[in-house]
Parts: structure tokens; C-alpha cells; sequence
């Protein structure tokens, strides 16, 4: 009782959270039993038939199941090496610099298409990046080259979908970055200044040690989606011609499961990602508790 009256608001704060995830996460739950059924809307859950691993055997068997699957992982593989690093990157150069002022303005604006929907960017990527009026065509005629349709030729998908990540989510992914380098003791940095480290030096040898435990419970966590892709992203630049190198898992979801009522089948992949996404974070929980010797991991 005495821990209760002296922590009672921060325990109320916690009431919400906990009761948050056991109405919307877990509650939910029990639902995932129509993966192993033939499940029909007006039977219900329980009146529905059980047929056990069919699904998944229709999912693997599947023409369209390894071109989805290398759709979903090349994407997620381009996200994990060019779109993970990146604010990174940006909070160290952000914590190098000396104006403040400059430094917010930075900040507030690599901040702010965050906050624009992927229906609002898509619709201003394809616009800029249209052969006759986009500002991509002037860039090239500039240089005298031709104009690139390129939401026409489906291999430059990949790239268009991993650039507009990088563009949207840089500065705020980066805040989580710049708060982890902003604890950094000061007399660290001041000791280093005055036993000669120039400022690579104390970036290698203070900055990203410091922080390395930040990067390395997001990297587990990124991982932990691998074969799950910005649906709202892709749908939106997604079109006939780039389908065969942009249509992943997700998409097939929304195709077979939304409009085509097929709720078992779409169940069943969607345990599947769940799976995987769970081997993908207790390995590389492991990996990183191995390779910091137990110093880093999310458990």
C-alpha cells in the first residue's frame, strides 16, 4: 500500500497503457484461431469449420508467395541499410553544430514531413517526378539528358519507395538520437578536446559508443517488422507497372483478404509474419547480447 501512495499518479498513467494493449492487443488475440479454419462471417469463429494447416500449405504453394516474399525482403533489406542508418547520421551531424539556431531550424524541418500523409507525398512524388512536369525532367534537361518516367519503369521502385522513407521519417527518426548524444557527458567531450582528439576522433571513439545501446534496441525492433512494409506507402505509389517488384506481402493482404473475403487465408499469412518477425528479434537479441558481451539487448 505504501508503494501505491507513493507512486499512485505514475501508476495511473500505467492503468491506461496496461489497459491500452489487453483491450487492442491482446484481447484481439483469440482471432488468430481463423488461420486454422474455414472461417465464415455468419457460422462465426467458433461455429466455423477447422481445417488446420491448409491455409499455410495454399500460402506456400502458392505462384505468387516468393515473388511477394522478394518484393517484401528486398524492400525491408533497402530500408534496414540505407533508411536505418540515415537518422543516425543526421543526430550526429545535428549534435556537431555549434548554432543553436541553426540547429533548431534544421531540426523543425526535417521534422515536418513526418506529419504529411503518405496520400499528400505520394501524390507530390509523382507529380515531381512526372517526365513533362516534374522538376525531376528540368533537373535532367539541364544536363541534356532525356526525361525518366520513373513511376513507369518498375525498376526504380524500390529506390523511389526507400528515398521517400528516408525523406519522410529522417528527422523524426533522428530525435530519438540526438536526445541519447545530448546526455553525453560534457567532461568527456572536454577531456578528449584536451588530450588532442579532434572532433572525428571524439565522434568515433565517444559519440557513437555512447549511443550504441539506443541503436541497437532499434535495430532489434526494426527487425522485428521485417515482413511487414509501409502499406500505406506502397498502395499509394503502387501501379500497374511496377507491380511486379512493388507488390509485397501486405498489398496481397488488403487484395485477397479485403476484396476477396478470403479472411482465413490473409489470417494465416498475417501469423506467419508474426512468427518470423518473432525469430527475427530473439536472434538478433541474441546476436547483440553476444556481441556487447551482455552490455546491450532488449532483455
Amino acid at each position: 500500500m505504501k508503494t501505491i501512495r507513493k507512486h499512485g499518479e505514475l501508476l495511473a498513467l500505467f492503468l491506461f497503457a496496461f489497459a491500452f494493449f489487453i483491450v487492442f492487443k491482446y484481447g484481439p488475440l483469440y482471432g488468430v484461431v481463423i488461420a486454422f479454419k474455414d472461417f465464415k462471417v455468419v457460422d462465426g469463429i467458433w461455429g466455423s469449420p477447422w481445417v488446420g494447416f491448409q491455409h499455410f500449405q495454399e500460402l506456400f504453394q502458392s505462384s505468387d508467395f516468393y515473388r511477394l516474399l522478394k518484393n517484401t525482403l528486398l524492400l525491408n533489406f533497402y530500408q534496414l541499410v540505407f533508411a536505418f542508418p540515415a537518422p543516425i547520421i543526421l543526430a550526429i551531424l545535428l549534435n556537431e553544430v555549434r548554432s543553436r539556431y541553426f540547429q533548431r531550424f534544421i531540426q523543425t524541418t526535417m521534422y515536418l514531413p513526418h506529419f504529411v500523409s503518405w496520400v499528400i507525398m505520394s501524390g507530390l512524388l509523382i507529380y515531381f517526378l512526372s517526365p513533362t512536369t516534374g522538376i525531376m525532367a528540368d533537373i535532367m534537361g539541364w544536363f541534356g539528358k532525356e526525361p525518366i518516367f520513373f513511376m513507369g519503369k518498375k525498376e526504380y521502385f524500390r529506390s523511389i519507395v526507400v528515398g521517400s522513407s528516408i525523406l519522410k521519417d529522417l528527422g523524426w527518426g533522428s530525435i530519438i538520437y540526438f536526445a541519447a548524444l545530448s546526455g553525453i557527458n560534457p567532461e568527456i567531450q572536454e577531456s578528449a578536446i584536451i588530450d588532442g582528439a579532434n572532433r572525428w576522433q571524439r565522434i568515433i571513439r565517444i559519440n557513437v559508443p555512447s549511443i550504441m545501446p539506443t541503436i541497437s534496441i532499434m535495430f532489434i525492433l526494426s527487425l522485428g517488422g521485417f515482413l511487414s512494409a509501409n502499406f500505406e506507402q506502397i498502395i499509394n505509389l503502387l501501379n500497374p507497372v511496377t507491380f511486379e517488384t512493388g507488390d509485397v506481402i501486405d498489398t496481397y493482404v488488403y487484395r485477397v483478404g479485403l476484396q476477396q473475403f478470403q479472411y482465413s487465408y490473409t489470417a494465416a499469412i498475417g501469423l506467419f509474419k508474426s512468427l518470423v518477425g518473432l525469430v527475427l528479434i530473439l536472434g538478433a537479441n541474441l546476436t547483440v547480447k553476444k556481441l556487447s558481451k551482455g552490455e546491450n539487448g532488449l532483455w
